[in-house]
């Protein structure tokens, strides 16, 4: 398993990566259709997603696992935190590791941007449950709340 940055030339891979994931699991609830395709291709020019970091899973040519975040600055208390927005691994592809090894780049690249702390919005599936309560210098703290704009 090689873990790489998601780079423009890669979108054609997670496109494919987002299509099997569906395959094996339906439920989740956005299409992976053209405007998705747009989307990610916009976002590599539009300089609001400078703060982003997104990784890659790769086993034989194929993304498995796929993690993004992005750094976050705030003045309620003068420091920068990083932000965990997705983390999936193919679900074929599980506890083989690939999960914890792209969330420990993700925690290194972050710390190497002045992160002091990572905020992660939990799943509410069991399996993602377990993963998150299993993470190594993690504690749950508060509840998540999506408020629509």
């Amino acid at each position: 398993m090689e873990i790489v940055d998601y780079t423009r030339e890669m979108i054609t891979d997670v496109m494919d990566f987002e299509r099997r994931l569906r395959a094996e699991e339906p439920f989740y609830n956005w299409d992976i259709d053209e405007a998705y395709q747009k989307r990610m291709e916009a976002s590599f020019d539009d300089p609001r997603f400078t703060n982003a970091i997104s990784l890659l899973a790769y086993e034989n040519d194929k993304v498995v696992g796929r993690i993004d975040g992005s750094i976050i600055a705030s003045r309620f208390d003068g420091l920068i935190n990083g932000y965990l927005d997705w983390i999936c691994v193919i679900k074929s592809s599980r506890h083989a590791g690939i999960a914890q090894a792209l969330l420990a780049e993700l925690r290194c690249r972050m710390k190497q941007a002045g992160a002091v702390q990572l905020i992660a919005l939990m799943a509410a599936n069991e399996e993602a449950q377990r993963f998150y309560r299993a993470v190594e210098g993690a504690g749950i703290h508060d509840e998540g709340i999506w408020i629509e704009l």
